[in-house]
This record gives C-alpha cells, structure tokens and sequence, in this order.
C-alpha cells in the first residue's frame, strides 16, 4: 500500500500557514518526499487571497486592520477567503503521481472525490459541480459565492472552496470546508457588489449549517484523512516538517508572507 505523509492538524498565523505550504512544495520537489496531506486551522482571523486578486477591489483594507483581521495572499489562485470557522487542508504531490495528472480539472475532481468521502463520514452527504455555477453578481470576491467544476456543494450551496499552484512538475492545492458561516463577517471583510447578507446564504453554506450542529474539528481531521485514504488506497503516516522544511518555512516567513508589500501586491510568486 503506497504511504503518504501526514502532517496533523495545528493552529498557525495566517502567514505561517502560507510560509509552510509553500516550503512544504519547494522541498517535496527536491528531497523527493511522498505526496504530503497537511490539515490545519487559523490562530486568529484572517483573509487570504488569491494570487491574481487586486487587494484594492477584493477586500475592506482599513475595516480588517482595525478589526485585527490578517490579510495574506496565498500561492495558489481562487478568490478571497475569510478564514477563522473552517479546517483547511493542503496537498503536495508530483503531477504524474498515479493518482493525479497534468489535467489540473481531473486532479481537483480525485481531491474533491476524497473530501466527499472525509465529509460523508461526518453526516454531511456533498456532491460535486458538474459544469460550475456563473458567480453570483451580488456577491463580488468571495470564493464561495461561485462554484467551479469539481468543487463541492451541500443541499446546493457551496461548502468547500479549492485553489491549485503548479510549479515544475509538482502541485499545492489548498481548500477550505466551512465549519460554520457568518455572511455578516464576510461583507464585513470582503466587497461584495450589495453587501447583502442574504446573497450570500443563497450560494454558501456550512457543516453546522447543513447539520445543524456542530461537528468537532477533531472528528472532522479524523474523517478527512480517512476519506483520503478510502478513495486513493494510500496509507497516511504521521509526520513532521523535515529540517530543509523548516528552514524555507522561516526564510518564506521572514521575506515573503510576513512582508506587508508582499502581501499586498502580486509578491508571492512560486518559482517556476
């Protein structure tokens, strides 16, 4: 049975999440580690957003710094995310991995099989986007007020958002499920075109939304992983950040994702 790394599940600052899943890429490209499943949460609120995302047009700059909301711009693509009541995962792997391809839409719908599984086994039936949904137009930046090929929807609504990073025959892929949604918070943080609450709760929803309830984060970490390896047939092992690992963790941390103009202009680019 093929083994995976498995890194557990933390809670980390906004940029030290970015700073590792970017080493965590760099290095498995060149150690030649196994695919690596990392599953994480956010010491405290936070915003990220998507590599090619316009701060100026995306979110309320002022009303985040005064509020003590994070602002980090990911690797990967996607829009805007408000992060604090969601499990987010990432995954590292080689594009010619036998479970994945260079066909970035067939690898978002074998991660997506994978996380329906992980949501199934905590009660939440999810299923995935055939063609998409066009964006709703009241709704602006949020990730989740659109939902792409291969992304995932509860009762119709989406519940999980995904990005995806290539770089020199690797891939990052990042996702969010929301454990719970607040559309205040969001239209808050994020521009949306009427700040309408009620838009939103239209095209998103939650785990404790569909439930209604709320399910542990750690039974959630416990089904996700094992929804990985029902789908794939792999074997996830615990692990750690190797020595290299950490070393670009700090490096990226320092001068990138910890850089305030980095953050807000296009200066996180992963090197091709």
């Amino acid at each position: 049975m093929e083994r995976w790394r498995f890194i557990p599940f933390g809670y980390f600052d906004s940029f030290e999440n970015m700073a590792t899943d970017e080493a965590i890429l760099r290095a498995c490209r060149h150690e030649g580690m196994p695919p690596t499943l990392r599953l994480y949460g956010w010491k405290k609120p936070a915003v990220s957003l998507g590599y090619f995302q316009d701060i100026d047009d995306e979110i309320h700059y002022e009303y985040c710094l005064e509020n003590g909301i994070d602002i980090v711009r990911r690797p990967t693509g996607g829009r805007a995310v408000l992060h604090g009541d969601d499990l987010t995962y990432s995954l590292v792997a080689e594009e010619n991995n036998r479970h994945f391809s260079s066909d970035i839409i067939k690898t978002y719908s074998t991660i997506s099989k994978c996380i329906i599984r992980g949501l199934e086994r905590s009660g939440v039936h999810a299923e995935m986007v055939e063609e998409g949904r066009a964006l709703n137009g009241s709704v602006g930046s949020f990730c989740f007020a659109a939902s792409y090929k291969n992304e995932l929807l509860a009762d119709g609504k989406k519940i999980c958002g995904s990005a995806q990073v290539r770089a020199k025959g690797m891939f990052l892929q990042h996702g969010s499920i929301l454990m719970d949604f607040d559309p205040l918070a969001v239209c808050a943080a994020i521009i949306t075109k009427t700040a309408n609450p009620a838009a939103l709760e239209t095209c998103v929803t939650s785990i404790r939304g569909t439930l209604g309830y709320t399910v542990e984060m750690t039974d959630l970490c416990r089904n996700i992983k094992a929804g990985f390896e029902d789908v794939l047939g792999i074997r996830l092992i615990g692990g750690e950040l190797s020595p290299e690992e950490k070393a670009l963790r700090d490096d990226f941390l320092r001068n990138k994702y910890g850089n305030t103009l980095c953050n807000m202009g296009r200066g996180v680019k992963v090197e091709h």
